[in-house]
C-alpha cells in the first residue's frame, strides 16, 4: 500500500509536470530555434531553474552527501567556487554567445577558428556525456528509486539486475520526455522540479535534524556542532576528496570549463529573450550554488551521526537512507517525481 501510495502520488506531480510544460510550448517546436532554443524566448527565472536542475541532478544529491557521511564537508568547494564561473560566464562568455546568434558551442568555436576545432570538440562532448555525464547521473538516479522502493524484492531479482532495470527505465522515460518535448519543455520542467527539489533540499536536513535530536531540532544541531567535529572540516588534506590546493590548480578552470562552454549547461542560455535576461539567470544560479552545501552536504553528516555504526553497503546510500527514515510517507511520491525529474533533466 504505501509503495502504491508512493508511486501514485508520484506519477500525478511529473503529469501535472508534463501538462504545464505541453500547455506552455504548444505550437513552439515546430522550427529548429522553437525545438533545440526555446524560440530564443527563455526568460531568466527559466534560464536559472533549468542551469540549477541540470547541474544539481541525482548525482550531486547522492554523491555529495555520500561525500560528507564518507569523509567531510571539503567537496563542497566545487560549489561555492562555480559562483566565480558564473559571473565570468554572464560578463564575458555570454555576451559573445548571444551577439553571434550561435545555437551550439562548437559552432561558436568553428566561427572563432576553424571547421577541425568544432569536429573535435563534438567527439570530445559526445564521448564524455556518453562515458561520464549520463551513466553517473543514471546511476545515481537508480540508486536512490532502488533504495526507496526495493526492486530487487519487488521483482525477485538481485541488486545488480534490479540496478540494471531501474536505469533502462530512467534513461528510456528521460530520452522520451527530451526528444518530444525540445528545449523550452525542459526548461519549463527544469523550473517547476527546481522549486519541489529546493522544497525537499531543505526539508530533509531540517527533519534530519529533528530525528537526530529525538524530537529537537535545536537538540540536533548541537549533536552535530559538537561531536564529531571533524565531519564539518571544509579544508581538505591529501586523503580527502577535493584536496585544499586543488582549488587553485585546477578547480576553478573546471568550473569555468563546465558554467562557461559546456554544451549541455550553456544551452539554456543560448535560449535566451535578450542578453539581460540571459544574465540573470547565470548569475542567479550563482547564487544558488553558494547555498548548495546547506541543502547537498548536511544531510550526509546528520546520516553520519545516525548511521555510522551501520554497515551501509556504500556511501552512495547514505542520503536515500536517511529520506527514506525522515520524509512521510506521503511525501515520499514528491520526492521521487523531483529525483527523476533531475535525472531526466
Amino acid at each position: 500500500m504505501d509503495i502504491t501510495l508512493t508511486l501514485l502520488s508520484c506519477m500525478a506531480f511529473m503529469a501535472l509536470v508534463a501538462v504545464i510544460s505541453y500547455m506552455k510550448t504548444k505550437g513552439e517546436v515546430n522550427t529548429q530555434d522553437g525545438y533545440f532554443l526555446a524560440g530564443r524566448g527563455l526568460t531568466g527565472t527559466f534560464i536559472a531553474g533549468s542551469m540549477i536542475l541540470t547541474n544539481l541532478s541525482a548525482e550531486q544529491l547522492i554523491g555529495l552527501n555520500g561525500s560528507a557521511f564518507g569523509y567531510n564537508l571539503s567537496a563542497m568547494a566545487w560549489e561555492v567556487t562555480a559562483g566565480i564561473s558564473t559571473i565570468i560566464m554572464a560578463l564575458i562568455f555570454l555576451p559573445r554567445y548571444l551577439a553571434g546568434a550561435f545555437s551550439t558551442l562548437p559552432e561558436f568555436l568553428r566561427d572563432r577558428f576553424d571547421d577541425s576545432v568544432r569536429r573535435m570538440t563534438v567527439v570530445l562532448f559526445m564521448v564524455g556525456y556518453s562515458l561520464v555525464t549520463i551513466p553517473s547521473v543514471l546511476y545515481s538516479g537508480s540508486i536512490a528509486v532502488l533504495r526507496l522502493f526495493d526492486v530487487p524484492g519487488l521483482f525477485n531479482v538481485s541488486y545488480e539486475v534490479g540496478l540494471v532495470l531501474t536505469i533502462v527505465i530512467v534513461g528510456t522515460i528521460g530520452a522520451l520526455y527530451a526528444i518530444f518535448g525540445g528545449l523550452k519543455a525542459v526548461a519549463v520542467s527544469d523550473t517547476i522540479n527546481g522549486v519541489g527539489l529546493l522544497i525537499v533540499g531543505l526539508l530533509v536536513p531540517v527533519l534530519g535534524l529533528v530525528a537526530l535530536g529525538d524530537g529537537s531540532f535545536s537538540q540536533g544541531l548541537s549533536t552535530i556542532a559538537t561531536t564529531e567535529t571533524e565531519k564539518l572540516n571544509a579544508i581538505g588534506g591529501p586523503d580527502d576528496p577535493v584536496p585544499f590546493g586543488t582549488i587553485f590548480t585546477g578547480m576553478i578552470l573546471a568550473n569555468l570549463f563546465y558554467w562557461g562552454t559546456n554544451q549541455y549547461v550553456i544551452q539554456r542560455t543560448l535560449g535566451a529573450k535578450n542578453l539581460v535576461e540571459g544574465q540573470k539567470g547565470v548569475l542567479f544560479s550563482g547564487y544558488f550554488k553558494v547555498l548548495v552545501p546547506f541543502m547537498m552536504m548536511l544531510p550526509g553528516v546528520i546520516a553520519y551521526h545516525l548511521y555510522q555504526d551501520e554497515n551501509l553497503q556504500t556511501i552512495d546510500l547514505a542520503y536515500p537512507h536517511l529520506v527514506k527514515d525522515v520524509l512521510p510517507q506521503y511525501l515520499s511520491g514528491f520526492f521521487l517525481a523531483v529525483l527523476l525529474g533531475a535525472a531526466f533533466s
